[in-house]
């Protein structure tokens, strides 16, 4: 028995209502610009408290908009209703090797987050409970899920990349397209029941599968308890780690004092000439504040592979000690791989920000050791590219 099963009740976009998924973004003004530019897109109801005519309002005020919106875009055509399919899925762009992924739903009792915990889905990494909340609201109050859980494949990531890229090869036009922002072009094609179905649905279950995006959503899905939850299970071969970066808007001390807390914990620093950019590689991270940038080396802490990440080591020995902020602050805004050294900068440049924690991306060898020793990542640490698209593919949750 594979714990990967078809949708059994799926609404399929014509067009138009792809979108990034709602915690791609470290400017909430950039949701609202998508929405106006698009009413379509997907984040208009997933993010409904962002859409501009419901600015001001509570995420929990705005849900019957977001009621509302998907009524809507069922009813006037943008999306069309499919029974009992999984939906394969590629990512190009020129240049690029294709990205292959599966949309399917996956049984929430397999998920693991603990070494004595049974179950083949493992989460590892600790979330913001307040977003957990809203994602189990929102799926109560839609009835349906709209941003798959990106689920990587270890035990048969091979068989499972070649068995999707064959399928897309023979399997004729896309049932959709959709571009996002960085020009990629996401294709989906519908697979009924059947032999075929059989064979990707078990290849896609046939090992531990590591979630790489969608802590928050796996977690909501338990919380809720929804008994299986929409996925995009994907290959190794078709993803990559960015890095995952750090704005704080205030800090807590002058700069000068942070510098010296770091020193007398036993970080060593250099000033950088010229522009701050991401580490080349772990053991250093950059940091600029007041015009200026530096190269950390935060000294390594009693414990293993996990506790000595660059991002571990960040949280605990600058955030915590040196600044005083747990994680969750408010003043610290976790901005992925999309947003470029440049942007960061800027934002401390403008004034918008005091500080950026600029941080080398974790290695595919160890997010994946973590995961299998049931270990838990440090907070936003691992953004993953390509990201799988919200608004594809809409899976409607049985009542």
């Amino acid at each position: 028995m594979t714990v990967v099963h078809p949708i059994a009740r799926a609404w399929i976009t014509t067009g138009g209502t792809g979108a990034q998924n709602y915690d791609e973004f470290a400017d909430d003004a950039e949701i609202t610009a998508i929405i106006e530019a698009n009413p379509h897109s997907a984040l208009g109801i997933e993010m409904p408290h962002r859409a501009p005519e419901s600015l001001g309002r509570s995420f929990l005020d705005a849900l019957p908009d977001a009621v509302a919106r998907l009524t809507e875009a069922k009813a006037d055509g943008s999306y069309t209703p499919a029974e009992q399919v999984v939906v394969l899925y590629r990512i190009s762009a020129p240049g690029e090797e294709p990205a292959y992924g599966l949309f399917a739903m996956v049984d929430t009792d397999q998920i693991s987050t603990r070494a004595d915990e049974p179950g083949l889905v493992i989460r590892n990494e600790d979330v913001f409970i307040a977003k957990v909340r809203e994602r189990v609201a929102l799926a109560e109050a839609l009835g349906h899920l709209l941003s798959p859980v990106l689920l990587l494949q270890t035990g048969r990531g091979d068989e499972l990349h070649a068995a999707l890229a064959a399928a897309t090869e023979s399997a004729g036009a896309p049932a959709a397209t959709d571009v996002d922002q960085s020009g990629r072009t996401h294709a989906i094609w519908l697979l009924g029941p059947g032999p075929e179905q059989d064979e990707l649905t078990a290849l896609a279950g046939g090992g531990e599968l590591v979630v790489a995006d969608g802590n928050h959503r796996s977690l909501a899905a338990q919380t809720g308890g929804l008994p299986r939850f929409l996925s995009v299970i994907t290959t190794p071969a078709s993803v990559a780690i960015q890095p995952y970066n750090r704005l704080v808007s205030e800090l807590t001390t002058t700069p000068e004092e942070l510098l010296d807390r770091l020193r007398a914990a036993g970080a060593e620093i250099t000033p950088i000439d010229g522009p701050v950019e991401v580490p080349a590689g772990g053991g250093a991270v950059h940091l600029y504040l007041a015009g200026q940038g530096y190269a950390v080396t935060l000294p390594h802490v009693d414990g293993g592979r996990l506790e000595n990440l660059d991002h571990a080591l960040v949280e605990r020995l600058l955030l915590r000690d040196a600044l005083g902020l747990d994680p969750g602050d408010k003043r610290i805004t976790y901005v992925g791989g999309d947003y470029p050294a440049s942007w960061l900068t800027g934002e401390v440049d403008a004034g918008r920000a005091e500080l950026a924690i600029l941080i080398a991306p974790v290695t595919v060898d160890d997010f994946v050791a973590v995961n299998l020793a049931r270990e838990k990542m440090p907070r936003k640490s691992t953004w993953f590219t390509p990201k799988a698209r919200g608004g594809l593919v809409v899976a409607e949750l049985s009542r």
